[in-house]
């Protein structure tokens, strides 16, 4: 998967998660409550897959490289090109934003004299949606990122300075 796809279906999912959700949280019957949490654990499922791909991808990588957690997922450092930074962090913020303003939009709420009712629990499955971002966040950096060579024991030369405006995969 080329670093542009890895950025197009990190688009793509979040826009569909925003319609899912918010289609969810508006009608709030059946079929679109049945399609939110669908939507909401298909993508949750594929942001494993991709978080444990690309967690393996730097992993085999770190042998040669020096790379860290927050430069992988959470794409600080100069790992990373800025445009790349942009979309990525633009996508985990939106899925994180829908998530929660969804979840809360329709509160827990009695019916019909029941002790214990959870009207707006299928929505809840939003809030996990954002490890989605992580793990596309993961994939590309472990797959894409440029860090620097791992440093020896009691070498404290700081790693190579990269600039912002590599290609972006």
């Amino acid at each position: 998967m080329s670093g542009k796809n890895i950025l197009r279906f990190n688009v793509l999912a979040t826009a569909l998660f925003g319609v899912s959700a918010i289609v969810a949280a508006v009608v709030f019957e059946g079929f679109a409550k049945t399609q939110g949490v669908v939507v909401a654990l298909s993508l949750f499922t594929i942001g494993i897959a991709t978080f444990l791909w690309g967690y393996w991808t730097a992993v085999q990588k770190s042998r040669e490289l020096e790379i860290s957690v927050a430069e992988m997922y959470l794409l600080l450092g100069p790992a990373i090109p800025k445009k790349v930074k942009v979309v990525m962090h633009s996508c985990l913020a939106a899925q994180s934003v829908i998530a929660i303003a969804t979840a809360i939009a329709r509160p827990n709420t009695l019916q019909d004299g029941a002790q214990n009712s959870s009207r707006g629990s299928t929505l809840a499955f939003g809030v996990l949606v954002p490890i989605l971002g992580l793990g596309l966040n993961g994939l590309w950096s472990a797959t894409y990122g440029t860090f620097g060579a791992r440093r020896l024991k009691g070498d404290s030369s700081p790693a190579e300075s990269h600039p912002d405006d590599r290609p972006i995969g």
